[in-house]
């Protein structure tokens, strides 16, 4: 039953995503360009959305759907691999036209050429798996 739930979640989300244009390449180009303000409002929403919702996760101890207690543990203060990781994140989303999550709400729209970006981020993501361990931390 759960497993139905977090499919009608994504496909919702996805639907959401693509009527917003925010799984566009001409917005996410116009945005990139500093043409629009309209995936800057997107981005911001959803970073004011986070932050209150982890706020409100934090403050009155949420369970997960399983029942469990959430717990957010404090990040890394560390400046440089943030930096370093949103420069790789930055340029492959201004190179590939996508982010990860509209990679998907773009194949499921029938733009076929994205499935290269996909299985270079699945390729991506193994080596970085593989590296982990002998990346500075």
């Amino acid at each position: 039953m759960r497993s139905i739930i977090y499919l009608c979640i994504g496909i919702f989300f996805g639907i959401v995503l693509f009527k917003s244009e925010a799984a566009s390449w001409f917005r996410i180009y116009e945005m990139f360009q500093f043409g629009s303000f309209h995936m800057y409002g997107i981005i911001g929403s959803a970073v004011g959305l986070g932050i209150v919702v982890t706020q409100f996760i934090k403050r009155y101890k949420v369970k997960s759907f399983y029942g469990d207690n959430i717990t957010i543990l404090p990040k890394d203060k560390s400046f440089k691999r943030y930096m370093y990781g949103g420069i790789i994140f930055g340029l492959g989303w201004a190179l590939a036209g996508a982010c990860p999550g509209p990679m998907f709400v773009l194949l499921g729209a029938g733009y076929l050429p994205i499935f290269i970006v996909i299985i270079s981020a699945i390729l991506g993501t193994f080596l970085y798996g593989v590296l982990k361990a002998k990346l500075p931390h």
